[in-house]
């Protein structure tokens, strides 16, 4: 099992699938970094050699990827928050930031349903007897 920043590759796959599991390298990043490193997209991760695992590490560091992109992400909502601009409070809030409409939708980011169910009368009628 290949280990390249800090994350264990699958060894039954493609070298090109594989390098998608490193957080920040996305398919049209890996065409870039196998042509930086010279290695054939079509091989399996396992019958890589340690020569090409050090040049694949070696031309991921033109990449800002796992902890350093993740830093990186959360630093810019938090700068967007204390500068109090619109996307922000939208973050802070747990709202869709993009613009998305929230009257019937977004569930992911509003979380499950509260349903605010009606006063019974005999609860009314207690209170306000006393």
């Amino acid at each position: 099992m290949a280990r390249i920043a800090g994350v264990n590759l699958p060894d039954q796959k493609r070298v090109d699938i594989g390098l998608t599991y490193i957080f920040g390298i996305g398919r049209s990043n890996v065409v870039q970094v196998l042509e930086t490193a010279k290695v054939e997209a079509s091989k399996k991760v396992k019958d890589l050699t340690e020569e090409e695992i050090g040049r694949l590490q070696k031309a991921l560091d033109q990449f800002r990827v796992e902890g350093d992109l993740r830093q990186f992400i959360s630093q810019n909502i938090r700068r967007l928050e204390d500068i109090g601009s619109y996307r922000g409070l939208r973050h802070r809030r747990g709202l869709p930031v993009r613009g998305q409409r929230t009257r019937s939708n977004s569930r992911t980011r509003k979380g499950k349903r509260k349903t605010v169910g009606t006063v019974r009368k005999e609860i009314v009628t207690k209170v306000g007897s006393k």
